[in-house]
């Protein structure tokens, strides 16, 4: 790991993501990259045209105060001895994270999110979301302050199937990072019930020629995929949880049907997620 870009809006949660980030930094001396978007309505500012006439002074202001609002952010002490670049940039906030992921060669996104519920969850989650679903780099989402990121325990979650395999290896290198041990963890709920015997048949064949370290297989009941993950995950005091998404289905389908895309907002640990 080289490099890992942490968008920033300035809010609490984009604080805790780059105070995460700046421990994953520390631990793998990597670059982070600091990004924020200016999602400006129409006609404000032409990125084409800037410094030129056609750019009015209401752009230049919101330009201005941006980088005013970085130079303070940068002066956080978790932040102090590491190569930090920051950019600020006109774009739509998703499409601008994509974008900027695949320049910078990110090898991780770190995001902060909310991860509420109802309507303030469609409209705080939304971007995120959307990372999460169309990255082709690994995305970790952040939901609360952490005093000292690590992860002595990490939960893979997958109904392992074997056409899921293919993003296994780099599954195991990251978590390989932080020398963590690995629960791989297989729900099963009454909608979709498997023996035990068939569940540890699976995750065997799924594992086959892999060299994991230290690991753990778990068969977890449940009322529903999801909340097994998160109940699993409480009990064996997990410090993160990671996933494979499939591009523009998200988290659905990987587990049997039953687990909603929104785990990843529901989830108060940090979730790393992997795009198959």
């Amino acid at each position: 790991m080289k490099s890992i870009l942490v968008p920033i809006d300035f809010s609490e949660q984009a604080k805790y993501a780059a105070k995460v980030a700046s421990d994953i930094a520390r631990h793998t001396n990597s670059k982070i990259y600091l990004l924020h978007m200016l999602d400006l309505p129409t006609g404000i500012i032409d990125p084409a045209g800037f410094g030129t006439s056609n750019n009015t002074p209401s752009a230049l202001l919101f330009l201005s105060r941006a980088h005013e609002k970085f130079e303070e952010f940068k002066k956080l002490p978790f932040l102090e001895g590491l190569e930090v670049e920051d950019s600020v940039q006109f774009h739509k906030a998703y499409d601008g994270i994509i974008d900027e992921s695949k320049k910078q060669n990110a090898d991780l996104i770190v995001m902060g999110s909310k991860g509420t519920s109802g309507l303030e969850e469609m409209l705080v989650g939304s971007n995120t979301e959307k990372v999460v679903r169309n990255s082709d780099v690994p995305v970790l989402v952040i939901k609360k302050e952490i005093a000292k990121f690590k992860i002595d325990n990490i939960v893979f979650a997958s109904n392992f199937k074997f056409e899921n395999r293919k993003t296994f290896q780099k599954i195991l290198d990251f978590v390989s990072l932080f020398n963590g041990r690995l629960h791989l963890l297989k729900i099963n709920t009454i909608h979709n019930f498997e023996t035990t015997k068939e569940s540890s048949d699976a995750i065997r064949s799924f594992i086959n020629d892999f060299d994991l370290g230290d690991y753990t297989l778990n068969i977890y009941n449940d009322v529903s995929v999801e909340a097994g993950v998160l109940n699993f995950s409480k009990v064996i005091e997990a410090d993160a949880i990671l996933l494979n998404t499939s591009g523009r289905r998200g988290l659905s389908h990987l587990f049997n049907g039953s687990i909603g895309e929104d785990l990843a907002n529901h989830a108060k640990l940090p979730v790393i997620t992997f795009k198959l």
